[in-house]
């Protein structure tokens, strides 16, 4: 029998929301479907470079061992902006006696998601994604350049900006729908060059963490193809719109109804408790929002980006925003997380955050009419720093019970090695102003 030619990438998604895994023939994928993949589990913690995050114990204490990656689906994927047969095949983490890794943030998705099922509840998970692109004529010029026009010309809902990045943006949505991602709207959003694709919402939170992932992955190898760089930064331009990534979420009980429906425009007491766990939790969260350098410079006041725990109907300015819709789609709109976050942890602390406050019958302050920035419309300020960021979710008792102790401890030790890399940088910007 003649044996499959091509190539397969079979690999996990790490803290960072980072692809890592090993190129295979086509040919070892029924071996590689029936036994996994064996990588060290230290892989998952690495930081952003890839380099190894020695304190967070996954390293010599454990002698870089190897946990067994098992594959989240039953066939591999084409990946059709690459020439000849070439596939992917995504797995999750186990330790060797078969139990999940709980350092690997789609384990930790799955544990979230057992929760609900408890309840006889299950979530329903869309996300929005902001990114640029830049054309690799742009980027030869040097990416301050790339931002610099006389006039600022953000162009939203722009046509002739989609026409203009036409055949790109055309294979995205062909290649979405090779590898069954649900893209839906397409948008040229704030910034020269930003766009922002709409996935639909899918009633499996693993799943819809997943599409995100994969689209991520999608855009960035759609735009090389294209001689264009995709970038999910959070905040490329210093002037210009951050890019974002929002979360829609409700929640169906086991007869499929939406419990956060009343057949009122203000929806049901468990919406209000939603909201109310997600702004307890939103604080100790920040890191999982915002989980690098960049991102903090995309949360400031008045510029759609999230700078304090406050909600409201139908309001673009507050974090948790309820979207005005059809009473049957009720739902909450996340808005705080960065571009950059991991799909699979921002969507696990919302719904644990939600869920515990549907479980506790927590109360939300008074929902935020008008300017989500002014005082009066302000509720708990968030950390904007990244090392207070850090330091908030280390010392996090909630946290700890939301995503468990492992993930608190490799995450944080993986965020404090990466803001010490940062702290040992001397930006071009000091030399100029300070040598």
């Amino acid at each position: 029998m003649q044996q499959p030619t091509g190539e397969l990438d079979t690999f996990l998604v790490d803290l960072n929301g980072i692809l890592r895994g090993k190129r295979s023939p086509l040919s070892s994928a029924s071996k590689l479907l029936r036994e996994g993949l064996k990588m060290p589990r230290s892989a998952l913690g690495v930081d952003c470079w890839g380099d190894d995050v020695v304190e967070n114990g996954l390293v010599f204490e454990t002698g870089d061992s190897d946990g067994i990656c098992l594959p989240v689906t039953t066939e591999p994927t084409p990946i059709p902006w690459l020439s000849g047969d070439h596939f992917q095949l995504q797995t999750m983490m186990h330790n060797p006696n078969g139990s999940p890794f709980m350092a690997d943030p789609r384990q930790i998705l799955a544990a979230v998601c057992q929760r609900y099922q408890k309840h006889g509840l299950t979530p329903v998970v869309a996300s929005e994604l902001e990114f640029y692109l830049l054309a690799e004529s742009e980027l030869e010029k040097g990416i301050p350049l790339a931002s610099q026009r006389a006039f600022d010309w953000p162009d939203v809902y722009s046509l002739d900006c989609i026409d203009e990045k036409r055949a790109l943006l055309a294979e995205i949505r062909h290649c979405c729908t090779v590898q069954n991602i649900p893209a839906d709207a397409m948008i040229s959003e704030l910034g020269t060059g930003q766009f922002e694709i709409n996935l639909n919402h899918v009633p499996d939170a693993l799943q819809a963490a997943d599409h995100a992932v994969l689209f991520k992955r999608l855009v960035k190898g759609v735009a090389r193809k294209h001689r264009h760089h995709a970038t999910f930064m959070p905040k490329p331009f210093g002037e210009r719109s951050g890019n974002g990534l929002h979360l829609h979420c409700s929640v169906l009980d086991k007869d499929g109804n939406n419990i956060f429906d009343n057949g009122t425009a203000q929806g049901s007491g468990q919406l209000a408790q939603a909201v109310a766990g997600l702004l307890d939790a939103m604080a100790d969260s920040m890191l999982i929002f915002a989980p690098s350098l960049n991102a903090y410079r995309r949360l400031l006041p008045g510029t759609h980006a999230a700078v304090s725990a406050n909600w409201g109907y139908e309001n673009r300015t507050v974090s948790v925003r309820i979207p005005d819709s059809p009473h049957a789609a009720r739902r909450i709109e996340h808005r705080v997380s960065g571009a950059d976050a991991n799909p699979y942890l921002v969507i696990a602390v919302v719904l644990a955050a939600a869920l515990r406050g549907i479980e506790q019958q927590m109360t939300p302050p008074p929902a935020s009419s008008g300017d989500g920035y002014q005082q009066d419309n302000m509720g708990t300020p968030l950390p904007t720093q990244w090392a207070s960021a850090i330091e908030t979710m280390a010392n996090s008792k909630l946290i700890e019970a939301l995503l468990g102790k492992e993930f608190v401890r490799v995450f944080c030790a993986m965020k404090r090695q990466e803001n010490l890399k940062f702290a040992q940088q001397v930006s071009h910007a000091e030399y100029e102003t300070y040598l």
